[in-house]
């Protein structure tokens, strides 16, 4: 069953580190199936607070796979490039 990483970032600073670290993620999610569903800013709220600047969603064949990716030495080496650049809620759900 697929499963998705929802990532939601506030607090966004454009650092050098952010972007190297979006150049690099994509090969960090090949291995693992992970493919971007959505990748952007600009939320059209339209109930409730959304104090998100960007959400990104990348589905995976399992969530299996998908805790494999983030728990995977190449995904935690670019890691804190993202953290030290945003705020980010991150969640892995299973889909139906």
């Amino acid at each position: 069953m697929a499963a998705y990483v929802i990532a939601n970032q506030r607090d966004i600073q454009d650092t050098a580190d952010l972007r190297e670290y979006r150049s690099r993620v994509q090969g960090t999610l090949d291995p693992h199936g992970g493919r971007f569903l959505v990748r952007g800013g600009s939320p059209d709220v339209r109930e409730g607070a959304w104090p998100y600047e960007r959400t990104v969603v990348i589905e995976f064949p399992s969530v299996e796979r998908a805790r494999a990716w983030y728990d995977s030495d190449e995904y935690r080496a670019i890691l804190p490039m993202r953290t030290r650049s945003s705020r980010t809620d991150m969640v892995i759900v299973e889909g139906v």
